[in-house]
Formats: structure tokens, sequence, C-alpha cells
């Protein structure tokens, strides 16, 4: 603990800050600890080629964090790469002297922890820093073979047993690392939701609808089915274009946007054309004006093969979309009951479109979980609630 007084220096990694979850709690904990007494340095890596850069948020007239950047510390595997991230990290926990380190992510959190553990032994006893990690989802299901999995999973339990408190952003991921995987003790575990800044989606009302629709050329009255996250196979966009495909079937004027880029955009372009949907899928492309997306949207569908808790989902139920998603990870966390949101089965395309069907037959009951899942989401992951979360779980380490 710092004397009386004094700051707490918090040492933050995350791997990279492009277009997610991870990037906005990394930059907003970082600037907003800093009026409870925290100084904080964020350390991130690079974005890797063809994703959304977040790196803007960094650039706010207010509470600015100090960041670094780490070149060597990227997403991809690279032992060459990653031992030099791992060194540059030291040096700069070293030149910090942190009472916290904490990691977001994977890489970050193997790199991090790795120098973290370096640091602690030179520094003494005396200065040792408590280390904490947070997973906001994890890589064990869904992204790579068994082989590799099983290496993952190895790693993870070894970094588990030099990390004072692991932090999961929903009580089913906790139950998956300890039950699941056999990473950490229960006792090292904090459930600690997400929080965001929802004011201005939670904002969003029928005139900020109409001017939506307008911005995107939406006539009145449309249905509007969205999707918002990376182009990439864990996202399954491929599911959603399924599950469109279906639903004009049936509902000859809905609309379906996809807002997002990545790797895939190009084999899903021509999978629109496939289905006969050119004209009736919009591709937008990265958007930093979400409330536009949101705003003129009433269905929003999310279709992954895995999540930890999907950012996504919570800003468009803070806007008052009707959620509809497949049953991973934490998404039964954030839609607990079908008048917030309907869940199915991964990869159930029709269980999926029939539930967007009977959602666009009936604005009533539309307009009422979108209602339901705005209370929900603005009282459980508010910005304020996080912090206070974060503040609390630190000062217990160093106490």
């Amino acid at each position: 603990m710092p004397p009386p007084g004094a700051p707490i220096r918090v040492a933050r990694l995350v791997t990279r800050l492009n277009i997610g979850g991870p990037s906005i709690q990394v930059v907003e904990l970082s600037a907003r600890l800093s009026a409870c007494g925290f100084e904080t340095l964020l350390i991130h890596g690079q974005i890797g080629s063809g994703e959304g850069d977040m790196s803007y948020m960094l650039d706010r007239p207010a509470a600015r964090p100090r960041a670094v950047q780490v070149a060597a510390l990227k997403r991809t595997i690279s032992p060459a790469s990653d031992a030099s991230a791992a060194w540059q990290v030291y040096r700069l926990l070293c030149e910090f002297k942190p009472h916290i380190v904490h990691t977001h992510m994977a890489k970050a959190g193997a790199v991090g922890r790795l120098a973290a553990m370096a640091y602690n032994r030179t520094a003494g006893r005396r200065a040792r820093a408590r280390v904490v990690h947070t997973y906001h989802g994890h890589v064990l299901e869904g992204y790579f073979g068994p082989a590799k999995t099983r290496m993952f999973i190895a790693a993870e339990r070894s970094l588990a047993a030099g990390t004072d408190r692991i932090v999961a952003i929903s009580p089913r991921i906790r139950e998956e690392l300890v039950h699941d995987y056999g990473i950490g003790r229960a006792e090292q575990y904090r459930v600690v939701p997400l929080g965001f800044d929802l004011k201005a989606l939670a904002a969003i009302d029928d005139e900020a609808r109409a001017a939506a629709r307008g911005a995107l050329d939406i006539p009145p009255g449309v249905p509007v089915v969205t999707t918002v996250g990376r182009l990439t196979a864990i996202k399954d966009q491929m599911l959603f274009l399924e599950v469109a495909q279906l639903v004009a079937g049936e509902h000859g004027s809905a609309v379906f946007l996809i807002a997002g880029d990545g790797e895939l955009r190009a084999s899903l372009e021509s999978a629109a054309e496939r289905f006969h949907l050119a004209g009736r899928v919009k591709f937008l492309g990265w958007r930093r004006d979400l409330e536009t997306v949101y705003g003129a949207s009433d269905i929003f569908l999310l279709t992954s093969r895995n999540e930890g808790t999907p950012v996504a989902l919570i800003e468009s139920l803070a806007a008052g979309c009707a959620g509809v998603s497949t049953d991973v990870g934490g998404v039964a966390d954030v839609m607990p009951t079908a008048d917030v949101g309907l869940l199915a089965a991964a990869r159930n395309v029709e269980q999926l479109a029939d539930h967007v069907s009977r959602l666009i037959a009936d604005p009533q009951r539309r307009r009422a979980m979108g209602e339901a899942g705005r209370r929900l989401v603005v009282a459980r992951y508010s910005i304020d609630r996080l912090v206070s979360d974060i503040d609390g779980l630190y000062r217990d380490l160093l106490a």
C-alpha cells in the first residue's frame, strides 16, 4: 500500500485497442480511476491488419491516461515477438513500480503476468505488485483445434498460479474456467460485470429513431434487423445471413444491417448475393456513430459461436432494441428471461429465424422487450458501478 495521500499505481495491459469491449473497459477504467486516487500506466500492443482501431479514445481532453504502445505485443503467436514484448513490459514495470498489475485479454494476460512475475522476483517482498487478470471471455472453445486448446488450458493453469485475483465478467465464464477447465481456485475469482457509459444510447427516443433511419436511408415502418461486430468466424455472420434469407422470405420489406469489418467481409458480401439479399443487406463497415446504427434498428441479432459478455448486445438493449441471440458464453447473463431477449441453440438457424419473424410480426411485444432490456442493462452495466467494483477490488488486495 502506498503512503497516505500518495496515488495507487496501476499498470494496466491490454493486447490491443481494437474495436470491442476490452478496449472500452481499459480506457474508461484508466481515465475514471484517476479521480479515485489511482495513477495508471496503460500498456497496449498493435492492432491487427483489417481491425478497427479504438486508440482515438485516448485523445479525450479530460483525465487522459498515460499510455505506451509496445509494438511487439500482438494478437498472433510469435515466440520472438512475445519474448521481446515480455522484456519491454518488464522494463516498463521496473520504471513505473506499480502496486497492481492488471492484465486484459489472452495475449496481454500471458505476456503481462510473466513480466509481473519477473518484476516481483527482482523488486523484493515489500515492493511486490499484486497481479490481477480479467477474462473478458476465453479462447478455450470455438477458436482452435483440440491440441492447441489443450496447450492453452495448460498455460492458463500455470499463469493462474501466479495471479492474486482472477476477474470473470459473468458467472457463467467463472463456472466454465473453474469447473470445466480447472483454471485457478474458486477463491481466487471475483465476478465483475462490464460497465459502460450508456447514457446516450438510453436516451434514444422515437424522434432519434426517425433521424437515424433517415441518415441510413431506411424508410419509416420497415423492420430492421442488425448485428455489430468483427467480421470473423467466431462471430458467425454467415449464420446471420442464413437467418436473414429465411426472414426475408416471410417479411418482404425487412432490411438487415451489418456494422463492422474484418477478414470475412468479401465472403459475406458474396454470400449475400447468393442468398438473393443484395439491396436488403447493408454492410456499414466500422462506425463510431453507433447511436445511429442502434437507433435505426428494431431487432438486434447476435449469431456468435462463443461470447464473454457481448458488448454490442448490451449497447443494443440500452438503445431499446429487442434482442435475439445464440445461447453461448455469457449471453444468458445479459438476457436472463424471455421478456428481455430470446435465445436459440448455437447454429440453429430455424429457431433464430422464427424468433426474429415473430418479433417482426408483433411490434407491441418488440417494444415491450426493448424497454425491459433497456431497464435491465442500464441498471446492471453502468460505468459508475464498474469503477466502484474495481476500486474496491484493488483496495481489498492491497489491504
